[in-house]
């Protein structure tokens, strides 16, 4: 018998590995094309208490104190059962990722509402797209050399749960290749939020209407499904009206009303940035929760509003400074009057402005509340500033469960056979969720919903299996006819184009013709040397379409090696190599 897990992100992927480790059979069902969903978009990193890089780095932190800082941040809508696995495995979790995987967190920030560096991230790339490459990578690598134990179908969109008399839930419906297919097994949803649900029946209109017309942070992938399906089912909703909204999107001056913006690392914040408005003054403090710098962005109105780092903060997060400058959404600056000048002010109210802020950080007595601080800034530095934009982020709400993962029905029982984790499970961080613990809900939560299931599975009577009429042991060897994880994910073949051609049997093209390729229908762009025709891959990208159609036509090399691993071409998009670059 395998386990069905229903989403192809990290909490998704971590279900499926603890599956594996457990003995248990998986097949993976995921609607994208690419899987990873937003937790490869995480820039801040992954919460841990009592982790062995904390130790390393004498940071005095234990799951107690975790445990009050999320509660605090969860309110009136805690639940300290959810909230106790939750950071009571953080440290567990985090060292798994480096144990296991073979992972790089040593560098441990203090983001907004932590009274202790507890967030974890490496020295370069963004955090959450190497946790999810990581454990993506092995899983697709089983998927090859394990396929009676490992199956992923890609751009397979689940559409229904199906229950026995008993109302257990024994498998799904899915549709893949303008079919519908059936697989039976116990289900993990693993499904994330509804922050980009602008659908016909979004569950973001009905509970927030004022929030629906935000730009959004989400891939459009985050339409509620697997909220919808489990509460068709049975399942019940809880704190559906609790929706983040982040303070810190990313406005891009060529494009300042998109719907889908770049997020701004809290992490950013946490090691020392300054929110000021369009005056050039500061007007909260800029480590409280998500929610509360949300309000006095509103409450303040004297947009644009702008995220100011200086040298130092700047060159301990440099790798992120890049990254935006590279995309259009990071100036640099080399002195005060030129920061200056671009707010619009004179060079005498900025420096009354850095005057009152180092006052405050010898004082530790600030008017907004702060209380950790990153040194005193000069006028006469090198600064990074980005306009920001409050953004719709995370869902708090969502399908109820128990702490072990079991979806809870409405009568307040678990549905037997129905696991959540990830942003699709409800409760986890109550009212307000703290930055770095969206990838540590899903490693966490993913591991509980993977053992529960395994479990489950283990408990499973052949009285059971006869009930069901014997479909749950005809799945043996997983779904009759269902399709191979290793063509599931194809893209279409490159289309006929101009070119030399090389000795080595491919094309050669010059920058000039790659440049004429940049239209969404007709997308070039060339990564170490090599042309790929990506039209085909754009609505699969994790990172959106504007991710590539920024380097449409260009040489993306820089900034694909910033964020990749130089397996992804060959591994995810080998297809899309149409030639190489005329040297």
């Amino acid at each position: 018998m395998s386990t069905i897990v229903v989403g192809g992100g990290l909490a998704g992927l971590s279900a499926a590995h603890t599956l594996l480790e457990r003995g248990a059979n998986v097949l993976l069902l995921d609607k994208q094309g690419f899987m990873g969903g937003n937790s490869t978009k995480a820039t801040s990193g992954i919460n841990g208490a009592g982790t062995q890089t904390q130790q390393e780095l004498n940071i005095p932190d234990n799951a107690k104190i975790f445990f009050e800082d999320t509660k605090k941040s969860a309110r009136e809508l805690a639940r300290d059962d959810l909230i106790r696995v939750l950071t009571g495995r953080s440290g567990d979790a985090v060292n798994w990722l480096q144990d296991k995987f073979g992972l790089d967190l040593s560098k441990v920030a203090r983001l907004g509402g932590h009274t202790h560096p507890r967030t974890h991230r490496g020295g370069a790339q963004f955090p959450g797209m190497v946790i999810t490459y990581a454990q993506m990578e092995r899983l697709e690598d089983l998927a090859v050399s394990q396929p009676e134990r490992v199956k992923i179908i890609k751009k397979a969109r689940v559409t229904k749960l199906i229950k026995d008399e008993n109302a257990q839930v024994i498998g799904v419906e899915y549709t893949f290749n303008g079919k519908t297919e059936t697989a039976y097994g116990p289900v993990i949803l693993a499904t994330g939020g509804y922050a980009a649900d602008f659908t016909s029946d979004s569950l973001l209109k009905k509970h927030r209407p004022e929030y629906y017309n935000l730009p959004t942070t989400n891939g459009d992938h985050c339409t509620g499904d697997g909220h919808k399906m489990a509460m068709t089912a049975g399942a019940k909703g809880i704190d559906m009206e609790k929706v983040q909204v982040h303070p810190t999107g990313l406005v891009d001056p060529n494009d300042p009303e998109a719907k889908v913006k770049f997020l701004a690392a809290e992490a950013l914040r946490g090691v020392g940035g300054l929110l000021l408005d369009n005056t050039g003054a500061r007007f909260v403090d800029e480590l409280q929760h998500r929610d509360y710098v949300t309000g006095k962005m509103w409450e303040n109105g004297k947009f644009p509003i702008r995220l100011v780092l200086n040298g130092p903060a700047s060159k301990d997060i440099e790798w992120h400074c890049k990254h935006y400058v590279g995309r259009g959404l990071m100036k640099r600056f080399d002195s005060g009057d030129a920061l200056a000048k671009e707010f619009g002010i004179s060079p005498s109210t900025l420096k009354k402005t850095f005057e009152d802020y180092n006052q405050v950080v010898r004082s530790k007595k600030d008017p907004f509340g702060k209380k950790f601080f990153s040194g005193e800034w000069t006028y006469d530095d090198t600064f990074h500033v980005s306009m920001m934009t409050p953004v719709l982020h995370y869902t708090m709400g969502g399908l109820e469960i128990d702490d072990a993962s079991r979806v809870i029905d409405t009568n307040g029982k678990p549905i037997p056979g129905l696991f959540a984790c990830g942003e699709v499970a409800g409760g986890v961080h109550g009212a307000n969720r703290l930055g770095g613990s969206s990838l540590l809900g899903c490693v966490v939560f993913g591991r509980v919903a993977g053992d529960s299931a395994a479990a489950y599975t283990l408990q499973a009577t052949s009285a059971a299996i006869a009930k069901a009429g014997g479909r749950l042991g005809a799945i043996a060897g997983q779904v009759s006819g269902a399709p191979s994880a290793s063509s599931s994910s194809s893209s279409a073949p490159a289309p006929e184009a101009k070119g030399e051609q090389s000795s080595a049997g491919g094309k050669v093209y010059t920058m000039d013709e790659v440049a004429k390729h940049k239209d969404k229908k007709d997308v070039w762009v060339v990564v170490n040397g090599e042309v790929l025709d990506v039209t085909e891959f754009l609505p699969d990208h994790p990172g959106g379409e504007k991710a590539i159609m920024l380097y449409a036509g260009r040489d993306a090399t820089e900034e694909f090696n910033m964020l990749h691993d130089p397996k992804v071409i060959p591994r995810y998009a080998a297809n899309a190599v149409i030639g190489k670059i005329k040297q």
